[in-house]
């Protein structure tokens, strides 16, 4: 995507290195969601777990999990800096509860937690994943027996659900079409 992508220091928002609770989480909250507001322009923010030693999942819902959920469909959170299983399982617990999709990156390879994409969009999303933007047509075109239309419709509800970003672009055609972004 164009538009910019920012590290989203959680750490730094937080009062000590270990989150705990509901009341704790919406504090943090907060000042997570003055960081997002104070960058308009931002539509990717790659939360950075760097120096964060625990989690529990109130405070992951309360924070991570609910500011992709407010932001669903117009910009992307994702998690980087995360290697603690524990961590990671905690994140995963809170995100399923809200069905949220939220990826975590190690490099340049993601693991999907919270909500999975359904049976029919899951191939859609894996083909997604594994490039930067995508297009229904490339998609339809690389799979058998699927048409343009649904395609389109595969990747329309996995922006609904929050698996992708979308942004609109002029089609050759001279009509709009969507380019999907994956998140991270």
């Amino acid at each position: 995507m164009n538009e910019e992508t920012k590290v989203l220091p959680l750490r730094e928002l937080m009062a000590r290195p270990e989150g705990w609770g509901r009341n704790e989480g919406r504090s943090v909250y907060r000042r997570m969601l003055d960081f997002v507001e104070g960058n308009p322009g931002t539509i990717v923010f790659k939360v950075s777990m760097k120096d964060v030693q625990r989690i529990d999942i109130s405070f992951a819902s309360e924070t991570i999990v609910e500011l992709a959920r407010r932001y669903r469909r117009s910009k992307g959170f994702c998690v980087i800096d995360l290697t603690d299983e524990d961590l990671i399982e905690n994140l995963d617990a809170a995100a399923a509860k809200k069905d949220q999709p939220i990826l975590v990156w190690r490099g340049r390879s993601a693991r999907l937690v919270g909500m999975e994409p359904s049976e029919g969009t899951r191939e859609a999303f894996q083909f997604a994943l594994g490039r930067a933007q995508s297009r229904a047509a490339e998609f339809a075109g690389e799979k058998k027996g699927i048409s343009i239309a649904n395609a389109s419709m595969k990747f329309k509800q996995l922006w609904e659900q929050g698996f992708l970003l979308r942004r609109e672009a002029a089609a050759g055609s001279g009509g709009v079409e969507y380019i999907y972004h994956r998140i991270g």
